[in-house]
This record gives C-alpha cells, sequence and structure tokens, in this order.
C-alpha cells in the first residue's frame, strides 16, 4: 500500500505539469490579451498618435510582465505556485487567492447542497427501479427521468425565472444574488432563511440533470448484480430482500458509483458557469468565466492549477475507496 502511495504521489508530478502547460498554452493562444482590454478601456482608438500606443502597449506588458518569452513567464508562475502565491489579478490588480477565497464558500455550499440531494435521491429510485423492474414505477420514472436528463440547465434557469423569480408570472424567489440587499440587519436565523430562499432556483437546475444521470446509473448497475449466482443464493438461505438488496447487491454495485465520485471533488471546487451567470453568483464559475472573458491569466491559470491538484487527489481517493467497498481488491503487489 506504501508503495502504491508513494508511486501515486510521484506521479502527479508531471500529471501537474502537463496540465498547467497545457492550460497556459491554451489561454496564450487565445485572441485577445490583458494589453488590447487595456488599452480599449483607456480608450484605444483615442489614443492618437502611434508612438504613444506603442509606449502604452510597452508599459502594459512590462507590467503585466508578458514582455519576457513563455517559458519564463510559465516558469516564473510556477515558481509563485510553490510558494501559494497565485500572483495579483490583472483585472482589478487584487490578489489572486483573496478573491478565490471570496468566491469559494458560495460554490461550496451551492454543490454540497445538490450532491447530498443527487444521491439521497437517485440511489434510493435506482434500488428501488431495479428490484421492480418493467413495473408501472420502473416504466414512469424511466420516462420521468429521461426527460428531466434531456432538458438543458439554462432553459430551465430561463423558464423558473420567468415563471417563479418576478418575471410574467409568480414572483416567489429571488432572481439574482445570494443574498437580499439589507440582509445583514436580520437575526442569524433570518439570514440562513433568506441565504437558503436565494439557493433553492440555483439547487433545482445544479441537482435534477444529476439526479436523472445518478438514478439511471444506480438502476443499470443494481440490475446487473441482482441476476448473479450469488444474489440467488443469499435469497435461498432465506434472507430478507431488504438485507439481499443493500446488504449484497448495493455494496457489490458501488464500485462504479466511488469512481463517479472521483469526480466530486473538483466539481465541488469548479463550480456552474452556466447556473452563476445566470443568477448572478459570486461563485467560482463565475469567477473563472469574468477572468477568461478579460484575459485575466493569474486567476485563469490559479483556477485550473486548483481543479488539477483536487482532480488528481479525487482519483488517489477513489482507489483507496475501492478497497473498503471491495475487500478482495489490493495494492499490495503494485
Amino acid at each position: 500500500m506504501t508503495t502504491y502511495l508513494i508511486k501515486r504521489v510521484l506521479l502527479m508530478i508531471p500529471s501537474f505539469l502537463g496540465i498547467t502547460v497545457i492550460t497556459f498554452l491554451i489561454i496564450q493562444l487565445a485572441p485577445g490579451n490583458p494589453v488590447s482590454l487595456k488599452l480599449q478601456q483607456m480608450g484605444g482608438e483615442g489614443i492618437r498618435t502611434e508612438t504613444v500606443s506603442r509606449e502604452v502597449i510597452e508599459q502594459t506588458k512590462k507590467m503585466y510582465g508578458l514582455d519576457k518569452p513563455l517559458y519564463v513567464q510559465y516558469g516564473l508562475w510556477l515558481k509563485r505556485v510553490v510558494t501559494l502565491d497565485f500572483g495579483e489579478s490583472y483585472k482589478d490588480h487584487r490578489s489572486v487567492m483573496v478573491k478565490i477565497r471570496e468566491a469559494l464558500p458560495v460554490t461550496l455550499l451551492l454543490n454540497i447542497i445538490s450532491i447530498f440531494l443527487i444521491y439521497f435521491i437517485s440511489i434510493p429510485i435506482g434500488v428501488y427501479s431495479a428490484v421492480s423492474p418493467d413495473s408501472r414505477w420502473d416504466k414512469l420514472m424511466t420516462l420521468v427521468l429521461f426527460f428531466l436528463y434531456s432538458l438543458p440547465s439554462f432553459w430551465v434557469a430561463m423558464m423558473l425565472i420567468i415563471y417563479l423569480a418576478g418575471g410574467e408570472h409568480l414572483n416567489i424567489f429571488p432572481m439574482v444574488g445570494i443574498i437580499s440587499p439589507g440582509a445583514e440587519q436580520l437575526s442569524w436565523m433570518g439570514k440562513i432563511g433568506n441565504v437558503i430562499w436565494h439557493l433553492v432556483l440555483p439547487v433545482i437546475i445544479l441537482t435534477y440533470g444529476g439526479l436523472a444521470f445518478m438514478s439511471r446509473f444506480s438502476r443499470s448497475q443494481i440490475l446487473e448484480v441482482v441476476r448473479q449466482d450469488y444474489i440467488r443464493t443469499a435469497r435461498a438461505k432465506g434472507l430478507s430482500e431488504r438485507t439481499v438488496i443493500y446488504k449484497h447487491a448495493l455494496r457489490n454495485s458501488l464500485i462504479p458509483l466511488v469512481t463517479l465520485m472521483g469526480t466530486l471533488l473538483p466539481g465541488l471546487i469548479g463550480g456552474s458557469v452556466i447556473v452563476e451567470q445566470i443568477f448572478s453568483i459570486p461563485g467560482m464559475g463565475k469567477l473563472g468565466f469574468e477572468a477568461v472573458l478579460s484575459r485575466d491569466y493569474p486567476t485563469v491559470m490559479a483556477i485550473a492549477a486548483i481543479e488539477a491538484i483536487l482532480t488528481l487527489v479525487s482519483l488517489l481517493i477513489s482507489d483507496f475507496l475501492y478497497v473498503v467497498v471491495d475487500p478482495r481488491i489490493t495494492f499490495e503487489k503494485v
């Protein structure tokens, strides 16, 4: 186990470097750069002489460090990352870590609630559908879940805003933000209630697609397991159906679910660009989207680096969870 752990940790280093190098090159290839955007903000076309334009361009490049070769820029960025310093944002010259610390709690809150609801609801639905295949319940849930899975999240978000958030119909839920203006004057419980009220629509958008997918996925996995010989043996021994399903069938169908769980950690941090942009939620998804639009290289690279590390760590955690779920799996000889 120790040898396997050391190998995987060492393998993370070139994987991380490869991910960040590719990300760094991709954002450099994107049309536009911080210098051109800065000139536009200064009135680009209003700069009268070519000489002044060149001076502004050179000064701006020097200020951002863009006058250096790409490999030097990447090396300087990597050196800062080792000390957990992601530099300053090109957009507003604020510390990138400060901006991430402000956006991260909002994204974590949204995604933790959403993931909890997805697994809490989808697995029981999948189990019940697998136990009663081709029943009326199974056919109804198949129809409903496939319908939900086919709905684009941006369209559902717009429909919910129109019908439930002050559009042409009801005005039940807030349309934007995470807390109402003036909510700081509310009591502690009042603030919590206000935040929950703002989260209802975004959580619905983040949940319904994953719920539909996980329900069908867990159904297919459990349906495959309940047809195995050892399940028939367990039933022949006189065990209750509940024991057979939840102790034998469900546990042996968890490995594919554990594999999917390996993507949860980076998903928790990454946020949802569509949901956060539509509802104006100041989370990681919105921060990353705005950083890309403004060619804010330090912020984009910081988010990419964090996502890369969390993805690699999540895959490692998934590998060790395999041993917990199925004791027959071992890493002793790896």
